[in-house]
């Protein structure tokens, strides 16, 4: 699983019990589907008790993305794990504010930071 896309958007990386998500450029409706796929089947496979999404490359996100970030945020901290997001760029930022998720998730500067924390 680590590193090796099982898509051309998206990258995983396991560390321990750490799923990184590597998101694309655009995250939206076309390929949140294949988010929300390949998450079950990760998710299902390992335990994992925290997500992080890195937007380090993301420079657009519809209401499609936040969709799955709460349905993972949900999902997580009902089996009493944690959600985060990293590398987060101003215009990101605005739609995850606007999409309540500022106040719900952990926010990093860094992938590394967010691996600390």
């Amino acid at each position: 699983m680590e590193g090796i896309p099982m898509n051309q958007s998206f990258t995983y990386e396991a560390k321990g019990q750490v799923l990184i998500i590597h998101l694309p450029k655009e995250l939206d409706h076309h390929n949140c589907r294949n988010l929300k796929y390949e998450t079950d089947l990760l998710l299902a496979e390992n335990y994992i008790n925290r997500i992080i999404f890195d937007f380090s490359r993301t420079e657009f996100m519809d209401s499609s993305g936040i969709g799955i970030l709460l349905n993972r945020y949900k999902q997580m901290t009902a089996n009493g794990g944690k959600v985060a997001v990293c590398g987060v760029n101003a215009q990101v930022q605005r739609i995850l504010t606007i999409g309540g998720i500022g106040r719900l998730m952990e926010h990093y500067d860094t992938r590394e930071a967010a691996l600390m924390g």
